[in-house]
């Protein structure tokens, strides 16, 4: 456990402090066991200032998911730019999950905060507009059904990436090579639209009605 602070957090910043105490407490021991009590600890405050500032657990996971979207959407709005807007992005997308576990864990588990949030809704808005702009910009003129499509499937290997990395589930020695696996996720991004561009031309050919003669 983190020793207590030489000095109490300054009342001006109590809510950061409380959120940094929170996050800190999750990378320890898992959303599923944090304590409030143990986040006023952390924080070197009086137990009753988590339920002052936030209600209840769901309050904190709600504020943390909130600060993980925008802290996503800035990591990857950096890197989706230029032609290679798409790969670039996912591959930032892989490197949040990685420098902040404790966000992305409880970003992805409705179950844990207020979905309904006004603030979370907006920030998770956000955060998905720098895919999907990306895609749009890469499938120029395509069918806005396609172009959603194609953002679901990025964002699906992206994720599938970070969570494989984040369990133990990647080869080691690929986990030693950040750039390898930089080179996974863009590899398969590209090679998910490949495959589903043939299979939706093949699909379209046979489900095509023939020529009436």
């Amino acid at each position: 456990m983190a020793p207590l602070p030489d000095k109490p957090y300054h009342h001006g910043r109590l809510r950061e402090a409380l959120l940094e105490a929170a996050v800190a407490e999750i990378e320890a021991v898992g959303p599923a066991r944090l304590s409030m009590r143990e986040i006023a600890r952390r924080a070197g405050v009086s137990h009753a200032a988590p339920a002052h500032h936030f209600g209840d657990k769901a309050g904190i996971f709600t504020a943390i998911a909130t600060d993980g979207y925008r802290l996503m959407r800035e990591a990857t709005s950096q890197a989706a730019i230029g032609g290679n807007a798409l790969l670039q992005g996912g591959i930032a997308y892989v490197g949040f999950a990685l420098t902040h576990r404790a966000h992305f864990e409880v970003m992805f588990r409705p179950e844990l905060h207020r979905t309904d949030d006004p603030e979370l809704t907006a920030a998770r808005d956000s955060a998905f507009d720098v895919m999907h702009r990306a895609v749009e910009a890469a499938l120029d003129g395509s069918d806005p059904g396609d172009i959603q499509g194609t953002t679901t499937a990025a964002w699906s290997v992206a994720h599938g990436f970070a969570v494989l990395w984040l369990n133990g589930n990647l080869p080691p020695e690929l986990t030693e090579d950040p750039d390898a696996v930089a080179s996974l996720v863009a590899g398969g991004i590209v090679a998910l639209g490949d495959i589903t561009r043939r299979q939706a031309t093949s699909l379209a050919s046979t489900t095509r009605p023939s020529a009436v003669p």
